[in-house]
């Protein structure tokens, strides 16, 4: 599609004199060029310029002025460049410390002291082959994540999904003690790393009286036949997230505590799970009908409540702002999260007299 069309489509829709029209042509040509026409999920000739003209049209002309602000003051999207920075500092910023630490611990010095000591760096060493790094959804990047760091991290140590056969098993615990020499190791540090949580339920949840989550289902993956075999008595668990909501640290750490109490010491990880999280995502960015009075007004109109599907109703009956009511004005690289405001992804057909909804980024869903 003709852009200079869209762009002329664009400023009649938005009533803009020429003034108006050429600053904001020369804001929209930037940010679709250096950010949003990456997104995957836009359709052949309809990028970023053609889909907002698109979405702009549904709203009722008093509306547009404030679906247009939101858009260019409120909008957040973690382009290709940024996930991939957050994915190159999980060993610097995350790994490294905690093993420095271990270290540290375990010879009695300063952790400023482990590379200044030959015994306690060649221990480091062999902790950190002794490390395994496990992808908890394709969102992990635990490809991107290996090639970041060539030469300090093997193929052996990364497993591209968290349920893990035997015999995978067996062959990693063997690469492990061929790359250390001795026969007797086992792994001391497992690392689970995803890309985003904004209400922790994805990672445990309390559902009709009984938990469920990945990090549960990687629980009842190992606790028999893996953690006495393949982990070290005082293994260390670490969960990772490049990105995560505050809502989602405290909710996590909350039901972390919650069933390690209802569970006991025979029915979840026995240890403390470290969590770490790449960039925290500050509670002031979400929407909400007080923080955002006039957006949410539009939020609340254009509605069609047939994207209440089962899964999306898990995290409440109402997903205007989306699941758990986040309210994230949230584009990520590859995929819109449910947990974002529904007006940005959902795209629905108006049965019954209901908004029929135009997604700005459109989502690929992963649940029906």
């Amino acid at each position: 599609m003709n852009q200079e069309f869209v762009l002329g489509k664009l400023a009649d829709l938005m009533e803009w004199d020429n003034e108006t029209a050429r600053g904001e042509f020369a804001w929209l040509r930037l940010m679709s060029r250096m950010k949003y026409d990456g997104y995957p999920e836009f359709l052949a000739g309809m990028r970023f310029i053609e889909s907002l003209t698109d979405w702009l049209q549904q709203f009722k002309p008093a509306h547009r002025v404030t679906a247009y602000k939101f858009v260019r003051e409120n909008l957040v999207f973690v382009g290709t460049a940024e996930m991939r920075h957050l994915v190159e500092l999980l060993y610097p910023e995350t790994v490294q410390p905690r093993l420095l630490k271990r270290v540290a611990d375990l010879r009695g010095i300063p952790q400023y002291q482990v590379w200044a000591d030959p015994e306690a760096t060649a221990l480091y060493q062999k902790l950190l082959k002794k490390t395994l790094f496990i992808e908890l959804s394709d969102g992990g990047r635990i490809d991107i994540f290996r090639r970041a760091n060539p030469g300090v991290i093997k193929n052996e140590q990364v497993v591209t999904a968290p349920q893990i056969n035997a015999t995978k098993w067996d062959d990693l615990l063997k690469k492990l003690r061929k790359a250390t020499g001795d026969v007797n190791d086992r792994f001391a540090f497992v690392f689970l790393v995803d890309d985003f949580t904004a209400s922790g339920t994805t990672l445990l949840r309390l559902e009709e009286d009984a938990w469920d989550g990945k990090l549960l289902r990687f629980w009842n993956d190992i606790k028999t036949a893996v953690i006495p075999k393949y982990f070290e008595d005082d293994w260390t668990l670490c969960v990772h997230h490049y990105l995560a909501t505050e809502l989602a640290v405290k909710t996590v750490e909350e039901r972390d505590e919650a069933a390690r109490g209802e569970l006991g010491a025979d029915g979840w990880f026995r240890q403390k799970i470290e969590m770490s999280y790449g960039m925290r995502i500050p509670a002031e960015v979400g929407i909400t009908p007080q923080s955002h009075e006039d957006f949410a007004a539009i939020v609340q109109e254009y509605y069609d409540n047939s994207i209440e599907s089962e899964h999306m109703r898990k995290g409440g009956n109402d997903a205007r702002f989306g699941f758990g009511g986040c309210g994230l004005p949230l584009i990520l690289e590859h995929n819109t999260p449910n947990n974002a405001i529904a007006l940005l992804w959902a795209e629905t057909d108006g049965k019954e007299g209901q908004h029929p909804m135009r997604p700005l980024f459109r989502r690929r869903q992963r649940h029906s």
